[in-house]
């Protein structure tokens, strides 16, 4: 009787370490430089939705996703006010989200979001894309603008 008590709250013990852990985890690694908590902020005032209604309708597919799988861990104003806008950025950031603890982002819905952000970008923030264009590499420039291209040519109306 006295093992089977000892065992139950090991047990006990270990699911809400489990639990607080992760809290705890997720807690710690939220831990920013002040320079990089103020610039998240400031992308977390934004607005949280992005009106997708003329959009293609795969895009507004994958801005679901992306509502639902981002939301999960973050504001969705954080992404959507962000001050990436270039596919090689949107690639590492969606990257780095998946690579996180209890992110269940898969590498088909990694896809899917990296494709309505890169495409949202080129029509929401073209201003953004067309500045940082400009100051690319001429080799990243190519490629940045390729991507935003296939992107197009792939879900834009003929």
């Amino acid at each position: 009787m006295k093992i089977t008590r000892q065992i139950t709250t090991i047990l006990l013990g270990g699911v809400i370490l489990g639990a607080t852990g992760a809290g705890l985890g997720r807690a710690i690694a939220q831990e920013l430089d002040a320079e990089t908590k103020a610039r998240v902020e400031r992308f977390e005032k934004g607005p949280a939705t992005i009106d997708v209604s003329k959009y293609p309708d795969a895009i507004k597919e994958y801005y679901e996703l992306f509502s639902h799988k981002c939301s999960q861990c973050h504001k969705l104003s954080r992404p959507i006010n962000s001050d990436y806008a270039l596919p090689d950025e949107w690639s590492r950031y969606i990257k780095r989200m998946m690579y996180k603890p209890g992110s269940n982002i898969s590498a088909a819905d990694g896809k899917k979001v990296y494709e309505f952000l890169v495409y949202d970008s080129s029509i929401r923030k073209k201003a953004m894309v067309d500045d940082k264009l400009t100051k690319a590499k001429p080799e990243d420039k190519t490629t940045n603008e390729s991507k935003i291209k296939e992107l197009h040519d792939k879900y834009d109306a003929k």
